[in-house]
């Protein structure tokens, strides 16, 4: 196995965009860092404030991630030294766990000798999360669209495509979490057929508008039925904004991920500045303290350096 201290940087990420439900995500220019080595002794550095009350023994997400890779590639799991630091908020609807979960994969394969491809590594990292939006936009950058293999261990199923010109994001980050756990619980066994119709309707559409740069659709597009009525109750100002950003400078917008973090689409500077007087109007209105940014479309996704 090798030794050297090796530096992977990940792109956080939204999911959903409304109607695409656990298929379709978004990688942005929002970068959490993780350093691996092989070491005699375990140890865990977290730094920053976004990762803290994050454990730093063994029951760690990114140490749990890579004692797997080892074990899969038929190793011993070794005694690892990892540093860790995210510029995305934890469990906010950005991606960390999918973040995580790709850096350490990323991290453990090279040490490991890279006895696994990126695709294997898609899978395995799918597999973990869940579902692989956030995983395949933090993994490949860009647009992704995936949904679930068949089998288990089956390669997954994707295309990932490059954001149209002229799209331009605002997030909006209540100063709440909100788990990804609590968000699905809220979510019915069951959906109407009407419910479902629509849902496959405005995904389709979606897709094929970010595909050809269609960005006048969005608004209509990125509507939903099948996630964010329900999830609503535990955002306060969800439902202002996505029912009414379109009429103060937004081409579109949902909740990112299981939320509680509001993404919205615009495309000039005049339209941001109506957007963000509008969103500020309504978190005052909701007595919610939030923080507002301007994110720029990752199209890399992860990358690696060896030191």
């Amino acid at each position: 196995m090798n030794g050297k201290l090796v530096r992977v940087t990940i792109p956080a990420s939204t999911a959903n965009l409304g109607p695409g439900f656990d298929t379709l995500g978004m990688a942005f220019q929002l970068y959490s860092t993780v350093e691996m080595k092989i070491t005699d002794q375990f140890k865990i550095e977290l730094v920053g404030k976004e990762l803290q009350g994050t454990p730093t023994d063994k029951s760690n997400l990114l140490y749990q991630v890579a004692a797997s890779l080892f074990e899969k590639a038929g190793h011993a799991v070794p005694e690892l030294f990892i540093r860790a630091s995210s510029e995305a908020p934890l469990t906010r609807g950005l991606g960390s766990s999918a973040a995580a979960i790709v850096g350490a994969l990323i991290a453990a394969n090279y040490l490991a000798n890279e006895p696994f491809t990126r695709e294997q590594l898609f899978a395995m990292a799918t597999q973990i999360e869940g579902h692989p939006d956030n995983v395949g936009a933090s993994m490949f950058g860009g647009i992704m669209v995936a949904t679930m293999p068949e089998e288990d261990g089956a390669p997954v199923p994707y295309v990932r495509f490059e954001p149209p010109a002229g799209l331009q994001t605002l997030v909006v980050i209540p100063d709440y979490p909100l788990s990804t756990e609590t968000a699905r619980n809220v979510l019915p066994d069951t959906y109407t057929k009407q419910d479902v119709f629509y849902n496959v309707g405005r995904s389709s559409l979606l897709v094929a508008a970010l595909a050809q740069g269609r960005l006048d659709l969005l608004s209509q597009a990125m509507r939903d039925r099948l996630h964010q009525p329900y999830r609503a109750p535990l955002v306060p100002g969800l439902l202002d904004i996505l029912n009414e950003a379109t009429q103060h400078g937004a081409i579109g917008t949902a909740l990112s991920g299981a939320g509680p973090t509001i993404l919205c689409f615009y495309n000039t500077m005049e339209d941001r500045d109506r957007l963000l007087g509008f969103v500020g109007n309504v978190m005052n209105v909701q007595g919610v303290s939030y923080r507002s940014m301007e994110l720029d479309l990752d199209r890399l996704g992860v990358q690696m350096e060896i030191e």
